[in-house]
């Protein structure tokens, strides 16, 4: 049993086989799905999927490579979106300094405006960090420290997670998870293996980030959530455990950190 916790379900390169995409998900023992937006838009249809299919789970937010057009006022719509009882987390948010389709003091806001709500929601966050960790660590260090109990022990997850190994000891020391994607899997990563490698077991997700980042043996394909067993058989390599073993932990992480339900 499997859980992708970050699938773009919603993108327009499922359009044309959604539904069978989930079908060889669940084929393949993947449980369930998260969905994560990007902006306000996809936020309504990662929604719409939840209420549509019994595994899939929404994540609301807004992107920092989406947060141009940010302003104060959609926080409250974003409240409303989040909560949604299937929704289980505040993202994808953060900073992206490798693009610059918005200014970093939009993404700041956008970025810090959203982690108020999530605090103030008991929600997790998703975060994508792209060249980026010089702010995003230290942003997430103070915010961590504000969290009641309940959530310090949960704040959420950098997703994809691609930065140094000094970035992991201190987003894992503030309580964070590690996702980890089709890089893991590829030739030449062997620095992310490294840091993949020196991460609890309790702090690890599998993710596809699909349709994006497809592992080695697909590479060049779509990516979708039947393929994020290659991630937890490349960290069940790298711990030296059994397949079978790290997918019941990487499970229990994803069911713990985002308060899944039972397995439908």
């Amino acid at each position: 049993m499997l859980v992708d916790t970050h699938c773009h379900l919603d993108f327009d390169r499922y359009d044309r086989d959604r539904a069978e995409v989930i079908a060889r998900a669940a084929a393949a023992g993947v449980t369930r799905i998260i969905n994560p937006a990007v902006d306000l838009r996809t936020g309504q249809a990662a929604i719409r999927l939840a209420d549509t299919y019994p595994g899939v789970f929404a994540a609301v937010g807004v992107h920092p490579n989406d947060s141009a057009t940010y302003a104060e006022a959609m926080i409250a719509a974003l409240e409303a979106q989040a909560r949604h009882p299937k929704v289980v987390a505040v993202g994808e948010i953060g900073l992206d300094y490798y693009r610059e389709f918005s200014l970093k003091t939009q993404q700041f806001a956008a970025f810090e405006a959203q982690l108020d709500l999530a605090a103030r929601l008991g929600l997790p966050v998703i975060i994508h960090n792209r060249d980026a960790s010089m702010d995003v660590v230290p942003i997430l260090e103070a915010w961590a420290k504000t969290l009641p109990d309940d959530l310090k022990t949960r704040p959420g997850v950098l997703h994809s997670f691609s930065a140094p190994s000094d970035a992991a000891e201190r987003v894992l020391a503030a309580g964070f998870y590690l996702g980890f994607t089709g890089p893991i899997t590829y030739k030449k990563a062997d620095d992310l293996r490294a840091v993949a490698r020196m991460v609890p077991l309790d702090r690890l997700l599998v993710e596809t980030d699909g349709p994006f980042l497809t592992p080695q043996a697909y590479r060049g394909q779509r990516n979708e959530p039947a393929y994020v067993r290659y991630m937890a058989e490349a960290l069940a390599a790298l711990h030296g455990l059994p397949d079978a073993q790290v997918e019941d932990i990487t499970t229990g992480n994803a069911e713990r950190l985002f308060r899944l339900p039972a397995t439908p």
